[in-house]
């Protein structure tokens, strides 16, 4: 009796420290105490498991796999109940050789491995049921984290059959549960029971039943469970941690499933939540994240698309794309390209891969080389290479951005618009007329970028280092320039203090020049009225102009040093963007050009609401010219013996990007489109008034829908198709104006006397655009 209790005291002492239960040396020196007949049963005896486990096997043919089975009689039990397909494994030879003595006999049909159960040598799909008694619990020690548990949970998976069963008998500890809930969670029914006895070596705690249950691998389930918290017969603390636990994963379960903007991890993609990786699916198409942990430099947002039925053929299995921050504001073609559904399936066609991998960049990435980032890339995308190409070389393709250098000048974030940079860049190409008015130097421009709309350039605008020096130089001083440029370019670089280009010179934004081609689009829709303004400016007054939506300021700059016969009042939702274009885009306010801080569309229904008072009001008691809050009962009066057409407006341009993509539009917001919003502007416009809409969207079906509802409401509809079929710059008309497509022309003509450019190459570029104007009939 003294030596069993030898053996009791001994192998207790084993298990004091869980850190041993990974030990084979340690289960060896256990088992070799505790001997062949002294069993030794985790957590539950039989008579409290078999009505459970009986009801949940299947039939007696059924293939039983009880891994780290260690000396219990639970496999014995369930061979004497008629299920003879079971194979138990161990690392532990001595275990191992011992219950096969033990079995040989009497149940012959019993197979024993030795057998490591995190890498166990069986062919996929090769088992009904497997069967752990504690085995997880042994594995999952705090201490050395959850290796060993995923290593044995992803053998779990690859050896149960579809519609096969993994039952776990845990204590169900947090740590645990975790690792469960969610290896489990993608394509698994699961499901918590509790059995009614405590744990035989930790009084107080019970034992829990958690079955999972093979399904559909792209199927997510709500984890059920049979009890409530109050019926839970075992410690405050463990009832409330696994009560905690399931209204967790039951929660993270919904949102995955309700979700529609979920970005995946790479562990869920693994575990299943989009279906077999290895295999491709045509037309599957998620958005997933990349790195951002200890295995990568960086984070990224990423987009994996397995090609259409009908494409192919195909030069590479797999590909990665990466797409740069952001492009100039005049590739809205890009933008859709790159951040719209129907555009990536485009890049994917023309890529030849049958799967690619789309890669965001965002600011976090802009002091990073592509040769880092493609370093830091491959690992992370061999993961999601279909087949058995993960040891295959995956090329990169990359969308150029056209930027040589880039400078983040300031990054804010507004409530309104979401996170905000301002950079400077210097681009390794630019337009030609630019080139011909400055061809000396390395142009640089600063920009206005919103990241809601995925790096889209907002506003653009040219920086120079001496405005009043500009000149258009013939094509002799050009060479001149060009070659004396040379030599000084690289003196001036060994002397740059890194924010200017030009030693020893403050750069500073030029607006006699146009850098983003709608804005170009928008003042030649002023042809349209062209006769209009000719006699406003022929009797020394001012006609009235409202533009909905600030941005840098770059546009209704430009407006007021070439056409001072406009009265300008500009209305910005934001604030900070008001701040914004003032101090890094040099935007300032005079008499004529004036900022509201304000609701454009309550704005507009001011101006309908008000005109006979003849006055412009001010929607939230702000007054911009000094940037206070005054006690201003709603409206600011206007010169009244400027202002022309009774305090209605002569030109109202919409000039606002949609927060909300779900749209179809990138510009405008979709209120602004609205036929009640419309009527709106038609009754605020002057009897001669032009009403001017950007728009961008890739749906001919929405472009086609907003053109109808403005031929319903405007008398005349005219049209400027700007880069291919993405942007398209709309004018209503009130009245009959130049109808004709003929007579485009010599509106054009008016215009360019009307409007006083610094540069001719600048005027010419607004009235070619004049003249491709089209009247839809």
């Amino acid at each position: 009796m003294g030596k069993k209790n030898k053996n009791e005291s001994s192998s207790s002492d084993l298990l004091q420290t869980l850190g041993d239960f990974t030990s084979k040396e340690n289960w060896d020196k256990f088992f070799t105490i505790r001997g062949c007949d002294d069993s030794f049963e985790w957590y539950a005896e039989w008579p409290q498991l078999r009505g459970p486990l009986l009801s949940l096997l299947g039939p007696p043919s059924a293939q039983i796999l009880v891994p780290g089975c260690g000396n219990s009689r639970l496999s014995e039990h369930l061979y004497d109940a008629g299920f003879h397909g079971i194979t138990n494994i161990d690392f532990s030879k001595v275990v191992i050789s011992d219950m096969l003595r033990r079995n040989v006999r009497d149940r012959p049909d019993m197979r024993w491995r030795v057998m490591d159960m995190t890498n166990m040598q069986f062919t996929d799909e090769s088992f009904d049921v497997v069967l752990d008694k504690g085995g997880l619990d042994a594995l999952m020690e705090p201490k050395l984290g959850p290796k060993l548990g995923n290593q044995y949970l992803s053998e779990v998976k690859r050896l149960l059959k579809t519609g096969g069963k993994f039952i776990c008998l845990t204590l169900a500890e947090s740590h645990v549960l975790v690792l469960l809930f969610s290896e489990f969670r993608f394509g698994w029914k699961l499901s918590v029971h509790p059995i009614p006895l405590k744990s035989s070596c930790r009084p107080g705690l019970q034992t829990f039943m958690i079955v999972a249950e093979k399904d559909d691998i792209s199927v997510l389930h709500q984890i059920t469970s049979s009890f409530n918290h109050s019926s839970l017969d075992c410690n405050k603390s463990q009832a409330f941690g696994i009560h905690e636990a399931l209204e967790k994963e039951n929660q993270i379960r919904s949102e995955y499933s309700n979700g529609s903007d979920i970005l995946y991890s790479l562990e869920d993609l693994q575990l299943g939540a989009k279906g077999d990786l290895k295999k491709l699916s045509h037309g599957r198409r998620f958005e997933l994240a990349l790195g951002g942990h200890g295995d990568s430099q960086f984070g990224y947002r990423a987009v994996l698309l397995d090609a259409r039925e009908d494409c192919g053929p195909f030069i590479y299995s797999c590909g990665v794309f990466i797409v740069p921050k952001n492009f100039r504001f005049q590739t809205r073609a890009h933008e859709w390209l790159f951040s719209s559904e129907e555009g990536q399936w485009m890049v994917v066609e023309s890529s030849k891969a049958a799967r690619l991998i789309m890669v965001l960049l965002d600011t976090s990435h802009a002091n990073a080389s592509m040769d880092d980032i493609q370093k830091d890339l491959s690992p992370l995308v061999k993961q999601l290479a279909p087949g058995n190409e993960s040891g295959a070389q995956i090329p990169f393709m990359m969308a150029s951005d056209g930027i040589k250098q880039r400078n983040i000048v300031h990054q804010v974030s507004s409530s309104l618009t979401g996170s905000i940079i301002v950079e400077d860049v210097v681009y390794e190409n630019v337009d030609a007329d630019i080139s011909r008015l400055w061809p000396s130097e390395d142009l640089k421009f600063r920009r206005l970028v919103f990241q809601r709309t995925q790096g889209l350039v907002q506003s653009e605008a040219l920086l120079m280092k001496d405005v009043s020096s500009h000149k258009i130089v013939s094509e002799t001083d050009r060479k001149k320039a060009v070659s004396s440029s040379k030599s000084k370019r690289r003196g001036f670089q060994r002397q740059n203090d890194g924010n200017d280009f030009y030693s020893g010179n403050r750069l500073k934004v030029y607006h006699g020049y146009l850098a983003s081609s709608y804005h170009t689009g928008i003042i030649s829709g002023f042809s349209l009225i062209s006769s209009y303004l000719e006699s406003v400016a022929s009797t020394a007054k001012t006609a009235k102009a409202v533009i909905i939506g600030l941005g840098a300021g770059v546009l209704p700059m430009f407006l007021r040093a070439c056409m001072p016969l406009l009265d300008i009042k500009v209305v910005e939702l934001d604030d900070i963007m008001l701040n914004l274009a003032r101090e890094y885009f040099a935007f300032t306010e005079d008499t004529n050009l004036k900022v509201h801080v304000a609701d454009g569309i309550q704005f507009v229904r001011e101006i309908k609401n008000s005109f006979a008072a003849d006055e412009l009001p001010v929607h939230g008691n702000f007054d911009a010219s000094d940037n206070t809050r005054l006690p201003l009962n709603g409206s600011c009066s206007a010169s009244s013996t400027k202002v022309v057409g009774s305090g209605r407006v002569d030109v109202l341009i919409i000039d606002v990007d949609s927060s909300d993509s779900s749209s179809g539009m990138t510009c405008p917001a979709a209120d602004f489109v609205e036929e009640s919003f419309l009527l709106t502007v038609k009754n605020a416009l002057s009897e001669q008034g032009l009403f001017i809409v950007n728009l961008v969207s890739r749906s001919q079906a929405i472009k086609d829908m907003v053109i109808l509802r403005m031929k319903t409401v405007f008398s005349y509809l005219f049209c400027l198709q700007l880069e291919e079929d993405v942007n398209i710059v709309l004018f209503g008309l009130c009245s009959e104006s130049c109808i004709k497509d003929d007579h485009l022309t010599e509106a054009a003509t008016r215009l360019e006397k009307l409007v006083k450019f610094q540069h001719p190459e600048i005027s010419q570029s607004i009235i070619e655009s004049a003249k491709k104007i089209k009247y839809l009939k």
